[in-house]
């Protein structure tokens, strides 16, 4: 009986080595999968080396509307948030009486120079003396005075557009008694936007009029506004140590309004650079690597040097060319001399925001 257990037991024993065998030569004819990865060609692209700054928004033009006198309102022509024009009727305050003034002071004048003409004519015949012309030439002068005086203080009484512009709200309404120090409203010229920010004293040197930038807010996020560097202030301020640059901004849109916060990245310096992302570098102790894909779908490593680093890229100094294939994806799976299936990456959009930083 023990023979026959042996026995079955050993031939049990036979079939799973023999079960075991087959399973390892079955693994060793299968080939291994080629992993896939994705590629991405080295290419020449714009870097701009930036400095990030915060930055007010600020009208080109900016008054707020008051009366020059104190005065009862008897019109007004513009509503809330209104586009004027140069030299357009706002308000306009009673000037009853200064109109009878300037009535009165043209009917003055008129009698004058009616005067005036008649003795002159008796002063060449020497009927009057030549003193009593020149009294009412006195008096023509000062008449021509109050004149100009009458016709001031009905001026005063309109209030004008000084420039063209965007109006904000208004605050008195018709009958409304003003006095100068009074707000009726505000006025900015918005066309053109002055953005003023604040950049450490270190850069100074990178600091000029006609440089560019670019701004965003974040009531459009969406959207890239761009502007040019007109002034930089004379002074440093001593407490924050940053010199304050004011840039201009075309706003022809409306869309930004004075008081905005708004993030500015000034363009120090624009040119084409050796671009790659970011995630295609492997970083070895105090070395940098790339993985390369050759002509036989084959993995190489490539020893590269960096320059400068921005949001997901980095530039490459040497190490590969133009269009050369690199993993930027599935690094882990390979090794060098592997073969492997590479996949071109999808269109990437390349925009550089933000301060561009030394690489490690």
């Amino acid at each position: 009986m023990n023979k026959i257990i042996i026995t079955i037991l050993a031939a049990a024993a036979a079939v799973f080595a023999y079960q075991q065998f087959d399973t390892k030569q079955a693994e060793i004819k299968r080939p291994k999968p080629i992993p896939n990865v994705v590629v991405a060609n080295a290419k020449m692209m714009q870097v701009r080396d930036e400095v990030e700054a915060l930055g007010t928004a600020k009208a080109s033009e900016s008054i707020s509307v008051t009366a020059k006198v104190s005065e009862v309102i008897t019109a007004l022509n513009f509503d809330d948030g209104d586009l004027v024009k140069q030299g357009q009727l706002l308000v306009q305050l009673q000037d009853t009486e200064q109109q009878a003034k300037v009535r009165e002071a043209k009917v003055a004048l008129q009698e004058y120079m009616r005067e005036f003409d008649r003795i002159s004519s008796l002063v060449l015949s020497k009927t009057v003396a030549e003193t009593e012309r020149d009294s009412l030439q006195s008096k023509i002068d000062a008449a021509r005075a109050s004149l100009d005086q009458a016709t001031s203080n009905v001026a005063d009484r309109k209030i004008v557009a000084p420039f063209s512009g965007r109006l904000g709200l208004r605050n008195v309404s018709l009958g409304s008694f003003v006095t100068p120090s009074e707000q009726i409203t505000t006025l900015d010229d918005v066309t053109k936007i002055k953005l003023d920010f604040s950049v450490p004293e270190r850069f100074i040197q990178d600091l000029q009029e006609g440089k560019q930038i670019i701004a965003e807010t974040v009531a459009f996020p969406d959207k890239i506004f761009k502007g040019t560097v007109t002034s930089i202030d004379s002074r440093i301020n001593p407490t924050t140590r940053a010199v304050t640059v004011r840039a201009i901004v075309p706003n022809d849109d409306y869309k930004l309004i004075p008081g905005m916060l708004m993030k500015v990245n000034l363009i120090k310096q624009s040119r084409e650079a050796l671009l790659l992302p970011e995630s295609a570098i492997i970083p070895i102790q105090n070395k940098h690597y790339v993985y390369l894909v050759n002509n036989e779908n084959k993995v190489e490593r490539v020893a590269v040097s960096l320059g400068l680093r921005t949001r997901g890229w980095v530039e490459i100094i040497d190490g590969i060319q133009v269009g050369d294939p690199v993993i930027i994806r599935g690094i882990l799976k390979v090794r060098p001399g592997a073969e492997v299936t590479p996949e071109e990456a999808e269109r990437f959009h390349f925009a550089l925001k933000g301060n561009v930083e030394s690489a490690v």
